[in-house]
């Protein structure tokens, strides 16, 4: 009831609105002090304008303006610096999973990523231009930055950002730029693992802020909602809901996967070690496909099928232990191993894609799931034959997965709306079932009730002082009845109502005594029903069927167990009445009854049939669908 009152209450509203305006007004400061007529930046393909060269084979003219969209594994440039690199801009190279060499025609180095053993490096170190000029500008602490030639991992290239300075690309001499993808699977276009940004200092900053940092902070508005509102949902019935909170888990690590990917380029910014911002980019993808696997599991009801789909799970998350390993001890790079998680999670999702497929025709959510997922299916079915054919450079599991998760937010949306009004009405109810409750105790314990009771117990102290002790007991166990069914709010086994029910009786027959006659026909007990529910149409029979009767008459209460339901039926043989007809305005209450067949719908989905002539008695049935009793 807190958490109804606390998702209901304005205080998180303006919480949630609060965060999003404070987001969007850093976005916009950030914007404002980083992009600016003093910072702008120039992104072309290639620095150098010239000739290239594709793993040894023709040399082609290029046109610095256009993008390279061929796979390579070794790509060489020759040509001059453009016109528009002067001694006060900076060259920024963007690469991932790259290594690359720039020297002059005269063979000397100018820059380079390539890991070498320490006494190579030392060597390079000393006679590299770029190291002189760190060293004229008093900053040799970046020195070993730029060029990257120690590593704990040499086979590795990682994700890098090294600047260039303008002063050291002179237009009036011939460059050499020599870019390795050291993978043979899978191929990469240069142009999604080369990039270069030309501008002033901190021109990769700009390029972030300009480019990345809006898309950041949305999707970091997905990890906010995915960490903080979906796991408060699960526990708007009181409990923890495993369906919401896996896909809160889905959406955080779907955000941090696209802010990843958004950000990959940029790591070595802030991240020294290039070998790092690899390992990060990757395993964000592979904790988004971990997350995506037990979401998909979360949505699947039979025993068998949530096992294979944990197996899964957990193999994946084996593989992704193994594959660290492997890379911490330089054996095989995550970069590397991806192709074989990708292919696994291919496999996984296929997997769970049949699961569901399977609890379709009894669990109709499994089936609108499924049907959902459509995109991210087709998208990796274009990546795989992207992969060996090479068509084209969209990413397609990107897109898929983007068009997937939205509409999974709009379904757990509605999802929740609808459970957020259940729980209101499930506490109306719970609210109306202890009114209904007090009301069908009051109704037996009123004075008439109270003062005929004892003094039916009274009289039989002289006459029977056995059967007046065990008439007292019953009446104490009857009223220790009622008080009890205060506490319950859940249904009772039929059987413990039928004994409820049979002390109310005995009281009653010490009442009527001859005119009153019980009897059971009882061939059915393996079922619940909400507590009260069958003594108000006992004690219509009793009261207006045969205690209006002048000879008195005889109540019976059967059940008996059918194909998709039991009843409970209460018949006599009274005064009766037209039940076609509407209710008189008699000054009794019905609120009893009607609050009785609110409580079967609401608790059992069962309900109440009543059927009545005048002079031939009453029949009232009960029906509790089998498919209710059996969760």
């Amino acid at each position: 009831m807190l958490m109804i009152n606390f998702l209901r209450s304005k205080k998180l509203t303006a919480a949630i609105l609060g965060l999003v305006i404070i987001m969007l007004c850093g976005l916009v400061a950030l914007c404002a002090c980083f992009i600016s007529p003093y910072n702008k930046t120039y992104d072309p393909p290639i620095f150098l304008e010239g000739e290239y060269s594709i793993d040894g084979g023709e040399w082609n003219e290029f046109d610095p303006e256009k993008e390279i969209q061929q796979t390579f594994n070794k790509i060489v440039f020759y040509g001059r610096p453009l016109s528009s690199i002067t001694s006060e801009n900076t060259v920024t190279i963007i690469g991932k999973n790259i290594r690359y060499t720039l020297y002059d025609n005269r063979g000397t180095v100018i820059t380079q990523h390539r890991y070498y053993r320490d006494e190579e490096a030392n060597k390079l170190l000393k006679e590299s231009p770029l190291s002189d000029y760190y060293k004229e500008s008093g900053l040799e602490t970046l020195l070993v930055k730029p060029d990257s030639l120690q590593s704990n991992y040499p086979d590795t290239p990682g994700y890098i950002v090294h600047e260039i300075p303008g002063v050291l690309l002179n237009r009036d001499r011939n460059y050499f730029l020599a870019v390795e993808y050291p993978y043979e699977s899978p191929k990469q276009y240069f142009s999604d693992c080369f990039d270069v940004i030309m501008g002033n200092t901190h021109a990769a900053y700009v390029s972030f802020f300009h480019n990345a940092f809006p898309m950041v902070m949305l999707f970091a508005l997905i990890c906010f909602f995915g960490v903080m509102f979906f796991p408060v949902a699960g526990f708007i019935l009181g409990k923890i809901n495993y369906k919401f909170f896996s896909f809160g888990s889905l959406c955080f690590f779907w955000g941090l996967f696209m802010i990843s990917e958004t950000i990959g380029s940029y790591l070595n910014l802030w991240v020294y070690d290039s070998v790092v911002c690899m390992i990060t980019d990757v395993l964000t993808n592979y904790f988004f496909a971990i997350a995506m696997l037990f979401y998909l599991k979360a949505n699947l009801e039979k025993s068998l099928n949530r096992a294979i789909a944990n197996s899964f799970g957990i193999m994946y998350f084996i593989f992704v232990i193994v594959a660290i390993v492997l890379q911490f001890t330089n054996v095989i790079d995550l970069y590397a191993s991806s192709r074989y998680m990708f292919a696994y999670t291919t496999l996984s999702v296929i997997v769970m894609a049949l699961l569901l497929f399977r609890e379709t025709r009894s669990n109709k959510k499994a089936f609108y799931m499924l049907i959902s997922w459509i995109p991210l299916a087709i998208s990796i079915l274009l990546d795989i034959f992207n992969y060996y054919l090479i068509f084209t450079r969209i990413n397609f599991y990107t897109i898929g997965i983007f068009i997937t998760l939205v509409y999974q937010i709009v379904c757990v949306v509605l999802d929740l709306r609808t459970q957020y009004k259940e729980a209101i009405r499930y506490q109306q109810m719970q609210k109306e079932l202890y009114e209904a409750k007090v009301s069908v105790m009051v109704s037996q314990i009123q004075p008439h009730f109270l003062y005929n009771s004892l003094t039916s117990i009274a009289m039989m102290c002289t006459k029977d002082p056995k059967l007046a002790k065990s008439a007292t007991i019953n009446f104490a166990d009857y009223l220790r009845g009622n008080m009890n069914s205060l506490k319950q709010t859940s249904p009772v086994p039929f059987t413990q109502e039928l004994e409820h029910l049979k002390k109310y009786l005995m009281l009653e027959q010490m009442r009527f005594g001859d005119l009153l006659n019980i009897e059971y026909d009882i061939r059915a007990v393996d079922f619940s029903l909400p507590q009260l529910s069958v003594q108000p149409l006992v004690e219509n029979a009793v009261k207006h069927g045969v205690g209006m009767k002048e000879d008195g008459g005889t109540v019976t209460i059967a059940t008996r167990e059918l194909p998709d339901h039991f009843e409970v039926i209460i018949s006599d043989d009274g005064v009766g009445f037209d039940s076609s007809a509407p209710p008189k305005n008699d000054g009794r209450s019905h609120v009893g009854m009607e609050n009785t067949k609110q409580r079967l719908k609401d608790m059992c989905n069962g309900e109440v049939i009543i059927e009545s002539e005048p002079g031939k008695g009453c029949v009232a049935t009960i029906k509790i669908p089998k498919e209710y009793d059996s969760k």
